[in-house]
């Protein structure tokens, strides 16, 4: 069994990742630089939890990816939120709002 604050940080990047890809598809690094961006910076996403969580989504039917072009034309999967995706959003993003 994971540890409490493991559920916490796995829950937090999930919704950071859901709320990123809300704005549109995105690759890796888009989507760690988006990330970045909304939390003004408070959250520096790194490789070694990124692409697992998204992996992790993927197969729970978060989301669906397809391989793309980046803007500097190298291969790229690029990630989007399916049906799912966002009704997890929206679920996850209720359990987040202060009561």
């Amino acid at each position: 069994m994971a540890a409490p604050g493991t559920d916490l940080l796995r829950g937090t990047l999930d919704l950071l990742i859901l709320r990123a890809l809300a704005l549109g598809p995105n690759h890796g690094l888009g989507i760690a630089r988006r990330i970045e961006q909304v939390t003004r910076g408070a959250f520096d996403v790194k490789a070694g939890s990124l692409f697992p969580a998204l992996h992790r989504l993927e197969e729970q039917g978060s989301l669906v990816s397809e391989w793309g072009e980046s803007e500097n034309r190298r291969r790229a999967k690029f990630y989007r939120l399916s049906k799912a995706g966002y009704r997890q959003l929206e679920k996850l993003a209720i359990k987040a709002t202060p009561a």
